[in-house]
């Protein structure tokens, strides 16, 4: 395999405040923030700790006005330190008129096309005439003009972020839960901003399922292309979860998209400390932008072989594996290498086995890191797979230790229930998009006060507001209740 031939894809350049994103700048690392934003003083803390790390952009959840002058009074405090180069984007669901404030405030906002002017989801199916569904797109394009309008006068940049969860009940009315309405969610703003000559947008589109990422982002350039448009775009794996395993399923994804020379800006979502995530998403970027990585400088090996003893596929041709080979001695480096190659190969040749190769590292640990990538990737699953949130200024419990806490007990449980193995559970920590994020999870744990927690199957919730304590176990007592029911 070549791998010299990569070319990032061309972008228009988007500004941020004094940075440049897309064209030939290099690919920005960005994180955000999981302190309260009203926290002025934890949070200007952080911010200055991820700017140590290396973020190049910083986000804040902005739930209301109260959150808007909270960010106003962050970026007064941190501009005699770091001047211009952190630019802040406020994070805004649900409310337009927040977006139009905090224009006003930082150099980026982000909205999300699902919420932005469509009402909170309901998960209910909308029959819409071809005239009510224009109505309800000349609403969208007069409410985002207004806003292009401001980010206009204050050079402001957007972020169109979509998230699989977060469709609204009007795009899932006509497309599904797809990555074709997904695509629509973002071009229907597109639209409207071309019209406009506004051009300093980002995009993002995010699932918690890695090949619904990229095959949507791929998707998405496809569009773009057809209708002449060529904006930057932002990677990340959504609610990806926290260590091996969350940087694992971070890599899967966003490197399969830069390896097709998509993305001009990355974050690596981890239910960790937001400073954590800069190096692992430094460690993804430089894999393929840096001449002297495994990927360019002969240490590293690709092969596909038929597996013997499988039964052919439907088209007739016999099941491959594929061979990674590699001598880097750190783990975590060969990890992220490997499943930031791997995730896109075992898609593309539809394998069924990894098999990986380092002299420096035991035949169990190339074997379990052989079984998580595979299982990132979709293709297996061995054990109960987690999504979670990387938390923000909305989190109702402490994150990193209620994840360790639902999965110390699940893999407890799975020691006597072994199907638990084929679940995947979301841990997310507020009820604002906790049910719609969890998109494809089988049973959520979602935080709904301070406190206390929801639980759910699919998006419907089954147990609300019991005390945190007992909630792990009264969730693994109802899937074991409910799968021996299934079985009788």
């Amino acid at each position: 395999m070549d791998f010299a031939n990569y070319t990032r894809r061309k972008t228009s350049t988007t500004h941020v405040g004094s940075l440049c994103i897309g064209s030939d700048y290099p690919i920005r690392i960005q994180t955000m923030a999981n302190t309260s934003t009203n926290d002025i003083e934890g949070s200007v803390a952080q911010a200055l700790r991820c700017r140590e790390a290396g973020a190049e952009l910083l986000r804040f959840t902005t739930q209301g006005m109260r959150e808007v002058e909270s960010l106003r009074q962050i970026r007064e405090q941190l501009l005699p330190t770091v001047g211009d180069s952190l630019p802040l984007v406020a994070d805004v669901h649900f409310q337009a008129d927040v977006a139009d404030a905090a224009a006003q405030v930082v150099e980026k906002v982000r909205v999300n096309p699902g919420n932005y002017i469509d009402p909170a989801r309901k998960f209910k199916h909308i029959d819409y005439t071809d005239e009510e569904y224009a109505a309800e797109l000349q609403r969208l394009r007069e409410r985002f003009t207004a806003l292009l309008t401001i980010c206009k006068q204050h050079k402001t940049a957007i972020r169109l972020g979509v998230n699989h969860g977060s469709l609204s009940d009007r795009i899932m009315s006509r497309y599904g839960d797809t990555p074709a309405g997904m695509c629509e969610s973002v071009m229907e703003f597109l639209r409207v901003a071309v019209d406009e000559q506004f051009t300093d947008i980002v995009i993002s589109i995010k699932a918690s399922n890695t090949r619904v990422m990229v095959d949507t982002m791929r998707l998405l350039v496809q569009a773009m292309d057809k209708e002449q448009m060529a904006f930057p775009l932002h990677l990340g794996v959504t609610e990806a979860g926290e260590g091996e395993d969350g940087r694992i399923k971070s890599a899967v994804g966003i490197g399969a998209l830069l390896a097709d020379g998509i993305g001009d800006t990355i974050r690596v979502s981890l239910s960790e400390a937001p400073e954590a995530e800069i190096p692992v998403a430094r460690a993804i970027r430089d894999y393929f932008a840096d001449p002297r990585s495994p990927r360019y400088n002969g240490t590293l090996a690709i092969s596909h072989w038929p597996l013997a003893n499988e039964e052919p596929k439907a088209n007739g041709q016999q099941p491959t594996a594929v061979y990674y080979a590699s001598d880097v001695n750190n783990w975590n480096l060969f990890a992220l290498h490997a499943a930031a190659e791997c995730g896109r190969l075992l898609w593309a040749e539809d394998a069924k086995a990894l098999v990986l190769v380092n002299p420096h590292f035991s035949a169990e640990e190339l074997e379990r890191l052989s079984k998580d990538i595979l299982q990132a990737a979709g293709v297996m699953r061995y054990k109960t797979e987690f999504v979670s949130c990387p938390g923000c200024g909305r989190t109702l419990f402490g994150l990193e230790d209620t994840i360790a806490a639902v999965k110390a007990a699940f893999r407890e449980a799975e020691k006597e229930y072994p199907f638990l193995r084929t679940l995947k559970i979301g841990v997310m920590g507020c009820i604002v998009n906790g049910p719609g994020e969890m998109a494809d999870a089988d049973y959520g744990y979602v935080g709904a006060a301070r406190g206390k927690v929801s639980l759910y199957e699919g998006k419907t919730c089954i147990r609300m507001n019991i005390p945190q304590e007992e909630a792990v176990q009264t969730l693994i007592d109802y899937i074991v209740t409910n799968h021996k029911l299934q079985i009788i």
